[in-house]
């Protein structure tokens, strides 16, 4: 009798602990899991290589004297100032004479003019003379002869004499003028200004070798600087280089940046992003909401209160970003983005904020 109350009595204690195990798994096929979505949209998506380095400008130029004399740096009539560095100057601008008495005495620059009228107003006599048989070809061609010779004497004193004048080889930017005292004498190739001119800039590239495939001339780049944290610039592969550095296995590259607000300045460090393809619209998901299944990818996407699995297939892609090809997936679809890593195909959801 004591055994068989033993054994209803075990038996009744398994039934409970199976009845247990049943609710509880009742119960968490039955929990939902909280998630948060997003819809799906259509954007533009760009494939980049990402490359950094010094960003220089395509003109930049160290002026020295040519000849000595006494320095006069000039007045600058835009500020009615001395020129001063960062000043924006003009092609041909007086920046600088310098002046030496001495040195314009034997360059004789009005003697070798007045020759040069003399030899005109002889030949252009001669000239007439011949006409009328007054005067032989040899006599003729002699003063012609003269008049050459007091043109060049006259063009190599004009020269001479401007190179006591330091002008602007080109519009730019004043970066560097040195400080000498008014009326200093500053001897021949002393560097007395620098300038630069920088609304297009040069970025030099060395990329792999295994890009050379992908990186092609003309294609879109992305200049981003630190310090610059809402401006990116646009530039182009300008230039490739069909030949592979055999030690490094490299090749090199151009890119030109149109800089015409001055946002980036000389010898910045920057960021480029060759765009090497392009979608102007595509669906676009964050690539951290794929998860994996053997080699297939899939997302979830939620279906009233059910998540439902969806297998994709992928296009080009960001660092943060990739494009969805197919039909599976479609725009407004509400992408689980945040909860997904647990849930199953036909799980229960319930739908937060993120």
């Amino acid at each position: 009798m004591k055994i068989l109350q033993h054994t209803l009595l075990v038996a009744a204690t398994l039934a409970a602990l199976s009845s247990c195990r049943n609710e509880s798994s009742s119960f968490d096929t039955d929990v939902a899991v909280n998630v948060s979505v997003e819809e799906v949209k259509y954007k533009p998506i760009e494939q980049t290589l990402v490359t950094t380095g010094s960003i220089t400008p395509t003109m930049d130029v160290t002026v020295t004297s040519e000849v000595a004399g006494n320095y006069l740096l000039q007045t600058n009539p835009a500020t009615g100032q001395k020129y001063k560095m960062g000043d924006l100057v003009k092609k041909g601008q007086l920046i600088i004479k310098l002046e030496d008495k001495e040195y314009e005495n034997n360059t004789n620059i009005e003697g070798t003019k007045l020759e040069m009228e003399i030899s005109e107003m002889e030949y252009t006599k001669q000239q007439a003379l011949y006409e009328k048989g007054g005067v032989t070809k040899r006599e003729l061609v002699n003063s012609e002869n003269t008049l050459l010779s007091a043109k060049q004497s006259y063009e190599n004193a004009q020269i001479a004499m401007g190179k006591m004048d330091v002008r602007a080889p080109f519009t730019g930017v004043i970066t560097d003028l040195p400080y000498f005292t008014p009326g200093i004498r500053v001897e021949s190739g002393t560097e007395i200004m620098s300038m630069m001119e920088y609304t297009t800039m040069v970025m030099d590239l060395s990329m792999p070798e295994n890009l050379m495939g992908h990186v092609q001339m003309g294609q879109p780049v992305n200049i981003m600087n630190y310090s610059l944290p809402d401006d990116t610039l646009k530039g182009r592969i300008s230039e490739l280089s069909p030949a592979i550095d055999v030690e490094a296995r490299t090749f090199k590259g151009r890119i030109k940046v149109e800089n015409k607000d001055a946002l980036l300045k000389p010898g910045m460090f920057v960021k480029a992003e060759i765009v090497v393809d392009h979608r102007d619209s595509a669906l676009v998901i964050p690539k951290d909401v794929i998860l994996t299944e053997g080699n297939r990818k899939l997302v979830y996407v939620a279906k009233k209160e059910l998540a439902e699995k969806i297998y994709i297939r992928t296009g080009i892609e960001t660092i943060n970003e990739v494009e969805v090809l197919g039909k599976e997936l479609q725009e407004n679809d509400r992408l689980i983005v945040k909860g997904f890593e647990t849930l199953r195909n036909r799980s229960k959801i319930n739908i937060v904020k993120k």
